[in-house]
């Protein structure tokens, strides 16, 4: 990784020039980092389910009228129909992620299936499809000033409301995004 440590349980909060329309103001919670890429889910981008109408599709019957009304987000434009589940604590599924202690993903249908019966864990943000960044490219975009990095909250991804996630995020590192530029250059 060309000397930069990883950035698994950082957010990267797109700077105001990203233009790129599957990242512009967005927040990615990295989950992986290492010499072979990176990997994360947008945080902050709704999708056009719910999480009711998810289940439904994978024939998971829930009586919870609150998770099924819970929004989902669109997680990154790679794979966008898989799943992902987000959540704050360390339970271990068929196959889970630990991103870091009392916050991992899972990506397997049983943690689905405990969820639409009432149990499961209690914070939970379920995704559709993710980032990745080949080996470099990552590197490559924060030397372009694309992204800030700021360490994860869980207060954030759980419990700030989406629409407040980019401001947030950046306001962890003491930056106002409203007073940035939306043009990157070098001098």
């Amino acid at each position: 990784m060309h000397g930069i440590p990883s950035l698994a349980d950082h957010f990267l909060v797109a700077m105001p020039a990203l233009d790129d329309p599957n990242f512009q103001r967005s927040v990615t919670l990295v989950c992986q980092h290492d010499a072979d890429g990176a990997m994360g889910i947008v945080i902050n981008r709704l999708a056009d389910y719910t999480v009711g109408e998810l289940l439904d599709q994978l024939k998971l019957p829930t009586g919870d009228r609150a998770l099924a009304d819970r929004a989902i987000v669109a997680g990154g434009p790679v794979f966008p129909d898989r799943g992902f589940v987000l959540h704050g604590d360390d339970s271990e599924w068929a196959s889970t992620l630990h991103v870091a202690p009392g916050l991992s993903v899972t990506t397997s249908r049983d943690i689905l299936e405990a969820l639409a019966r009432g149990g499961g864990p209690r914070q939970v943000l379920v995704a559709l499809g993710y980032a990745g960044w080949e080996a470099g490219q990552l590197e490559a975009e924060l030397a372009q000033n694309s992204w800030l990095t700021v360490p994860a909250d869980q207060a954030i991804v759980f419990e700030t409301p989406l629409g407040e996630r980019w401001h947030a995020a950046a306001r962890r590192l003491g930056v106002d995004l409203s007073t940035l530029a939306d043009y990157s250059g070098h001098a």
